[in-house]
């Protein structure tokens, strides 16, 4: 169940300057309209499945949830806060969770 209005934080979308400081700390990650997304490599489906799981977890926890798109080996992960309209802090810090979540599979 989602928040009620009044329960959710106010998290105002960022600048374009701001945007770009917060993509310095994850290089990885690029700012497409108003989303930003990384496309995440495994060694095959299976492990790009497990990955999508434990984001999965993260994202319900935070209850901030990414578009996910999925191609064999290959995830690509859309991050926005459509209440906000842009990019917020929540989906920074949703990203860097998504990094440590990568950071413990192998490379493929």
């Amino acid at each position: 169940m989602s928040p009620s209005p009044s329960e959710r934080t106010i998290m105002p979308a960022l600048t374009s300057p701001e945007i770009s400081a917060h993509l310095k700390t994850i290089p990885d990650w690029n700012k497409h309209a108003k989303t930003i997304r990384r496309t995440f490599v495994f060694a095959g489906f299976l492990e790009g499945i497990a990955f999508v799981d434990r984001v999965a977890k993260k994202a319900q926890k935070a209850n901030h949830h990414p578009d996910i798109d999925i191609r064999f080996n290959k995830v690509t992960l859309a991050l926005s806060t459509h209440d906000e309209g842009g990019i917020t802090e929540k989906d920074f810090a949703l990203a860097r969770q998504c990094d440590e979540v990568f950071a413990k599979f192998s490379p493929p």
